[in-house]
């Protein structure tokens, strides 16, 4: 879905964003500043919220099969060296 921006005042801002970072367009320019604003607000989550997402990932992968030998697994990787 397209994102155009019809207020004069927010077009500005995202021109001066593009000339002062050098992105090549407006839209890269909101792009990386939507991403840098993301990475930011997901910092600030608290550390209960960032837990519980990553135990949901966790969760989603399965249970671990208890037969692996992971101690093994990873000494053979580094062996590999």
């Amino acid at each position: 879905m397209a994102l155009f921006i019809r207020d004069p005042a927010v077009d500005a801002l995202a021109e001066e964003v593009r000339r002062l970072t050098r992105a090549k367009t407006k839209t890269e320019a909101v792009r990386n500043a939507l991403e840098k604003q993301l990475a930011q607000a997901r910092r600030a989550l608290p550390v209960r919220d960032r837990l519980a997402r990553a135990l949901a990932l966790a969760d989603a992968m399965g249970p671990s099969d208890p037969s692996v030998d992971m101690k093994a697994w990873t000494d053979a990787m580094w062996d590999d060296r």
